[in-house]
């Protein structure tokens, strides 16, 4: 009888876990971006953040939390309670390349971050003004070589995907621009077009508008293969072969998330991946939909670390 009362006093102990688990989410969640609006990743949050609302029957509200190339934002995620109601769109620079710039991050991405699924691979674009005579990244290297130090390259932030894309560029063709961090895609994005900057590596989805409509000139696509929204602009690699520097981004969550919760919103935020209205979105934006595992995204995330890592060491970037 002793063990029977016993079983019966666990297993009440265990109702409230189990039902919590259930109700889950039983009001909103916060969706943190961590750079300014208008950029790549402010843009994904917004779609993603609004099909997630419908799915799980709860607003879902997009927080920008800009700075320091995203660390500021991720930093607020980390330190929040793994509940599942805090979650953000991240991207390589305070996850991935922060690391190997600061000797002091406050956080440890590796540890304090549950990987929930990748959501797409995006290719970043040359882009110029269109008075400046620079049609080709051969015409930019040139350009550059005769005017060593006076072209500028705006990026997200230092550290960034745009400064990682400027400073492999630099590196591989031997020349030296300056680069100007913003905070965020979107007014590096608009520097570029007020000519405050010569050029910059912009995110597809945010600087796409303005090469059709002839705001912006795009040169060139950073990843190797070119991008089949902008199928007659070359890939940089082109003209310096290797060469690869497309962002990704993904859904993480402060660690020690519950497994149920991290599974409720894999499986949700796939469903959304995949759906056709979604799919379509992504790729005329020039992303590719992923989907992948909570394991398969943090084992991309350390290979990527170690990737990036070698990057920042050949080139010798710093934090500002």
């Amino acid at each position: 009888m002793r063990l029977a009362v016993l079983g019966v006093s666990l297993g009440a102990l265990c109702l409230p876990v189990a039902s919590h688990a259930q109700a889950y989410p039983n009001k909103g969640l916060r969706l943190v971006s961590p750079y300014a609006p208008g950029g790549g990743t402010d843009i994904l949050a917004r779609l993603i953040g609004q099909k997630l609302s419908e799915a799980l029957g709860q607003p879902v509200v997009v927080e920008n939390r800009p700075g320091a190339g995203g660390t500021i934002g991720t930093e607020i995620v980390t330190r929040a309670p793994a509940d599942g109601y805090t979650i953000m769109v991240a991207s390589p620079s305070p996850i991935v390349v922060a690391p190997h710039l600061h000797k002091k991050l406050p956080y440890d991405p590796l540890r304090d971050l549950a990987p929930i699924t990748m959501i797409s691979v995006v290719p970043a674009v040359l882009i110029v003004h269109p008075s400046l005579p620079v049609r080709t990244v051969k015409d930019l290297v040139v350009l550059a070589k005769t005017r060593p130090g006076e072209l500028t390259f705006s990026s997200s932030g230092n550290g960034g995907t745009g400064h990682l894309a400027g400073e492999m560029l630099k590196m591989m063709a031997g020349t030296e621009m300056v680069h100007v961090p913003y905070k965020g895609t979107g007014p590096a994005t608009t520097a570029v077009l007020g000519g405050e900057v010569s050029l910059s590596f912009g995110n597809i989805m945010s600087t796409l508008a303005y090469v059709k409509a002839g705001r912006l000139r795009a040169v060139a696509v950073t990843t190797p293969a070119r991008s089949p929204v902008l199928p007659d602009t070359p890939s940089v690699a082109e003209t310096l072969p290797g060469y690869s520097a497309g962002p990704w981004y993904g859904i993480l969550a402060p660690a020690g998330l519950p497994a149920q919760i991290a599974e409720r919103l894999q499986r949700e935020i796939v469903k959304i991946l995949r759906s056709p209205e979604m799919a379509k979105i992504l790729r005329a934006e020039g992303a590719e939909p992923i989907g992948n595992t909570p394991a398969e995204f943090a084992a991309q995330l350390r290979a990527e670390t170690e990737r990036w890592g070698k990057v920042v060491q050949q080139t010798g970037m710093k934090a500002q």
